[in-house]
Formats: C-alpha cells, structure tokens, sequence
C-alpha cells in the first residue's frame, strides 16, 4: 500500500454512477411488484452502502476509509436503471474506488434479483463521476511564479561547523511548487540580523514568501518569533496550528515549536522549526494550501498591504492602519458551501486530474 501518512486529512467526496440495460417488460415486473425476489432498489442501496464501507476488503491496496456519508439513488428508465452513489469521508486519501464499488456492487444486485425475468440483461458501465478533496483541488494557479527567499537561521551552521539539510529541503519544496527562489542564506541567531534580513526580502527584494527554519526552540539562542513578531503588520495565527497540529499527529515534541508567521506589506513570512523532521511534516501540512493566502491578501488593496518602503528610518513597528474585514475568507466559505452542494445533486461531470 501506498504510504499516505503524510498527507493532511482533508474532505473528500466523490460521485460514481452505473447503466443496467434492462428489457422495458423486466422493468413492467419490477414496478409491478412482479419479482419473485421482491422490489430489488432497496436492497441494492443497502447493498452499495455495504460495499462502500467494506471497498478495502476487495480491492488489495486501497486504505480503510472512515466513511462518513453514502447517498444512493436510482433513475429507472425505458430500457435501464442507472445507479448514482456518492461518498463523503473526511481522511487522506480519496473515495473514488469507494464510490465505484458501490455503484458496481448496487448493479450486480439488481442483477441478481431480475435475472429471472431478463436473461439479457448487461451492466454497461461503472464509471467516475467527480471526485474532490485532493491536493488539485487545493492548489492555486499563478500566471506568474510567485517569489520566495529561504534564510536558516543556525549558529552552528553559518559557522561551518554544521550542513545545512533543512534549508536545502525548504528550497527543494518550493521548487517543486512552482515557486522561485531568489535567494537562500545562512545566518547566526542573532535577533538584529534576522529582522533586517527579514525586511530586506520584503521591503527591498519584494518577496511573495519568506520562509525560515531554525530558532523556534526553547535554547537562549533560540530568538526567531522574538526577532520578528514586531514587524508584522497582522498575524496568520492558522498557518502556525495548522503546523503544529499535523506535527503533533506524528510526534509528541511538535507542541515545543514557538513557530509565528504573518503578513508584512505584501509579503508572508513563516518560521519554521530547525530539524529535518520537524520541516518535512511542516511543508507537508501547509503546501499547497498556504498558497491561496496570496489570492486573499491581492483581492485587498488597503493600504497595509503596501511594500513599506525601505529606509533607516524603518524601525520595523506595525503599520497603524486597520484591515479591513476579510471578504476573501467569506468568498471561500460560501465557495465551498456550494461545492458541498454541488456533490448531492445527479448532474454528472468529468473526473478531476488527480
């Protein structure tokens, strides 16, 4: 079996759908109550129900699901039935093979409890309809590359007495988003150099994204969330439980990151921890998620969302300006109402690239 223990939980969803040819006399019977064996629709939504949540018993290498919802309807017509099953799980992986099961394992008992009136009968086809929940579903586009600097922030390493592999590992991610690194620097954790380090990738080089890793510990030496809480115009208090969450799944000393991030003019800034281990399960719980942060803080024009410009005068303080409520956040929570909607509803679309 694949291993999805990295991946985050997410919703999942998925509709299916299949054809039962069936002769219009063998469909009289069954509407008549005719059928030796009784009315099979019922059965055979009892039977997809059993199928869905029992998938990972036929099928070898798919994962337990914990499945939360089943909906199974029928539309009967001239000459077949056709079998629409959809499934809802919130996991790591997705409820297609779920879905399809059913919708098959719906068919065949349909099958069983007509044979006797249509020996004809045939099972046309079991197919995807939709499936949603995956990381295309939470990727975001960009016509252009968004721009990123990586800074590690370790005494030990920037003098050469360490190798840096988490920085390396940051880098490695980013690129593999689509992001562009314009710069990749070690420093010692000194609270000074990091700040102006910090507000040269924002206000002079302009980065989408700067990400750190390293002195968010408990050491004395350890000044990251210190050295950089006070220059962020506002906090994005998620991105750091949202880490912290996935980490604590995986290890009991998640907890201990004082990771921060936040907004600065148009820049995000977030504080990673400084182990391999501790980053690997930090990438994995915000990418490719944190991206749409971006689509938020463009659709905002206020004037805190401005480069500050850069200067000694620059002490660094928060911008006095208020923001403004944030209509992004309630676009993407009507958004996905509708998409939620959108799964119970028998309009049939194209199956999404995983």
């Amino acid at each position: 079996m694949i291993d999805v223990s990295r991946k985050p939980t997410t919703l999942r969803q998925a509709r299916a759908e299949a054809f039962l040819r069936v002769s219009p006399e063998a469909l009289r019977i069954m509407r008549e109550g005719g059928l030796p064996k009784g009315d099979p629709l019922p059965v055979a939504r009892v039977a997809a129900v059993q199928a869905v949540k029992r998938t990972a018993e036929l099928i070898p290498y798919c994962h337990p699901v914990p499945v939360e919802h089943v909906a199974v309807d029928f539309e009967v017509g001239q000459e077949e039935v056709r079998i629409l099953v959809a499934v809802t799980a919130i996991y790591r992986t997705g409820v297609e093979m779920e879905a399809m099961t059913g919708a098959g394992v719906a068919a065949l008992t349909i099958y069983d409890m007509m044979k006797m009136v249509d020996e004809q009968m045939e099972i046309r086809s079991v197919r995807l309809l939709e499936k949603r929940g995956g990381k295309s579903d939470h990727r975001d586009r960009f016509d252009q590359p968004l721009r990123a600097a990586v800074l590690v922030l370790s005494d030990s390493i920037a003098a050469g007495e360490k190798s840096d592999a988490s920085g390396l590992m940051i880098c490695e991610r980013l690129e593999g988003e689509g992001i562009e690194i314009v710069d990749y620097s070690i420093i010692p954790d000194e609270a000074d150099t990091i700040r102006s380090k910090v507000l040269h990738y924002t206000d002079a080089q302009h980065c989408d994204l700067v990400i750190t890793t390293g002195g968010t510990g408990f050491s004395p030496r350890d000044c990251t969330p210190e050295a950089l809480h006070d220059i962020f115009d506002r906090d994005i208090p998620g991105i750091s439980e949202a880490i912290r969450l996935h980490g604590q799944a995986r290890t009991p000393y998640a907890m201990l990151s004082r990771g921060i991030a936040g907004i600065r003019g148009r820049s995000i800034v977030i504080t990673l921890p400084g182990s391999r281990k501790g980053v690997a399960d930090a990438l994995d719980a915000i990418f490719p998620a944190v991206l749409h942060s971006f689509r938020m803080l463009w659709m905002d024009a206020s004037p805190v969302h401005e480069a500050h410009p850069p200067g000694p005068t620059d002490t660094g303080a928060p911008a006095d300006t208020p923001a403004p409520a944030d209509t992004a956040a309630s676009m993407d929570t009507a958004a996905s109402m509708d998409t939620a909607a959108s799964m119970d509803t028998d309009t049939a679309t194209t199956p999404e690239a995983s």
